[in-house]
């Protein structure tokens, strides 16, 4: 495929990832015009998925510890945010609500929240990265 058809593609990504709610509008702005692929993002590393099953095993726990799940909650916004994942950490800020006045199952219910708003910021970010290194495959004068 053509560069600028790349680029068309890319920028249609984002702006659905805009609309959509995945990310803020600031990394929709730092990634418009890019043509070369982004530096991997912490919520795509293998350590968000990680700060996730950690706090499950502590919710899993039949005496939780709800503050080492908050300052693992903290540790995940503070990773989600930096990409602008607004979905996750409404997800989180939800969480944190149920962690806050410790009801157990609302965490749970939460937390798969939390989940599943991750796994979708984690593919539209790939995709956004595939599409960028593509690009970058069409050399700087396409």
């Amino acid at each position: 495929m053509a560069a600028a058809a790349l680029r068309a593609q890319l920028n249609a990504h984002i702006a659905g990832m805009y609309t959509e709610g995945v990310v803020d509008e600031d990394i929709c702005s730092r990634s418009c015009g890019r043509r070369a692929p982004p530096p991997r993002s912490p919520a795509s590393s293998s350590m968000t998925p990680d700060i996730i099953d950690d706090i499950d095993t502590l919710m899993e726990e039949p005496e939780v510890d709800f503050d080492e799940v908050e300052a693992l909650t903290q540790q995940l916004m503070w990773c989600t945010s930096s990409v602008g994942a607004q979905q996750v950490n409404l997800a989180c800020m939800h969480f944190g609500n149920f962690n806050a006045i410790k009801y157990k199952e609302g965490c749970l219910v939460s937390l798969a929240l939390v989940r599943n708003e991750f796994f979708i910021v984690r593919h539209e970010l790939e995709v956004m990265i595939e599409l960028e290194e593509q690009i970058a495959t069409c050399g700087p004068n396409s």
